[in-house]
């Protein structure tokens, strides 16, 4: 398990609670209420810590390497039912994007996200979950075949933007997601969107819009990267935190301005901490959600969700 730095006081007593076992468990002294005294005060301590997170340790934890990304979440809730689809049938597959049809139960849904890496090898094979205009088409033409045979779309975001490359600029990045937008406020299925890790820019809105666009208590959403905020307004990265702050971008600050409909509470510490329980809430999350949404007719569906956009950022003096 790897640490961020604020995590520092959780490895010491981590480590100090391992070394008493072992000393109990390699000798005869009974360590027992030693044990329990550095569990408590392990236990107080996550407490303390994941409860007074800054905006930017929150973006620190959904970077954090052993956190689930989109096909983690896909196997765990639909099993060997995934059926993984490729290309955008015009210019080739993106590996940063990926999508295919799987069930929870006796449901069938139409799986759709952006895929990072795990190493070095497989992050530059997934283009570190930048997708290519190739992938927003490729994810537009799978919503548009859930819509052809009446699936449900589920949108997993994690991505630090769309690729800015020229070679992306060239192929039409900026019209691919806008056309992405267009046609998601007019899906006639249900469409819920998940935010499982970074939520930036342009890139997260290409797959983002829905009737319920759902948020990891330690995911992030906002049209800019700390970093590159503090680059643009300070000329240096060294501003990050303050950017981090300013710019509203943790689950808490989404919901109170009402971009997002709920936040999805993960265990103590983050996702990866607990993975099983994050797949299991993630999966009860996209049912319940789904139970809402399909006994609305396509015309009133259709109709909350463009309302729903519509009212975003409107003040009333």
């Amino acid at each position: 398990m790897e640490y961020l730095e604020f995590e520092l006081p959780i490895k010491e007593l981590e480590e100090q609670y391992q070394k008493a076992c072992e000393i109990g468990q390699e000798s005869e002294v009974d360590v027992s209420d030693t044990c329990k005294q550095i569990e408590k005060k392990l236990e107080d301590t996550k407490k303390k810590i994941y409860k007074n997170l800054t905006s930017w340790q929150r973006v620190q934890l959904s970077r954090h390497p052993s956190r689930p990304y989109t096909l983690d979440y896909i196997n765990a809730i639909c099993g060997d039912s995934f059926l993984e689809l490729h290309g955008d049938r015009n210019v080739k597959d993106d590996k940063a994007m990926i999508g295919g049809l799987g069930k929870i139960g006796d449901q069938s849904f139409m799986f759709i996200g952006q895929q990072k890496g795990y190493n070095t090898k497989t992050r530059q094979y997934r283009n570190f979950g930048m997708a290519n205009p190739e992938g927003y088409r490729k994810a537009l033409r799978l919503m548009k075949s859930a819509e052809k045979f009446n699936l449900p779309v589920v949108t997993f975001v994690d991505t630090p933007g769309a690729y800015p490359g020229l070679e992306a600029e060239e192929r039409g990045q900026g019209e691919a997601i806008a056309r992405n937008i267009l046609e998601m406020t007019r899906l006639k299925v249900p469409v819920i969107v998940i935010i499982i890790g970074e939520g930036a820019s342009g890139g997260a809105l290409g797959i983002g819009v829905g009737d319920k666009v759902l948020m990891l208590e330690n995911a992030w959403y906002s049209v800019i990267s700390p970093e590159n905020c503090s680059s643009i307004l300070w000329r240096s990265w060294e501003q990050k935190e303050i950017a981090a702050d300013a710019l509203k971008l943790t689950a808490e600050d989404s919901l109170e301005i009402k971009v997002v409909d709920s936040i999805i509470k993960e265990p103590l510490g983050g996702a990866h901490r607990n993975r099983e329980k994050t797949f299991e809430t993630v999966r009860d999350t996209i049912l319940s959600s789904y139970e809402e949404l399909k006994n609305l007719s396509k015309e009133e569906m259709i109709q909350k969700r463009m309302d729903k956009y519509a009212n975003m950022g409107v003040f009333k003096g």
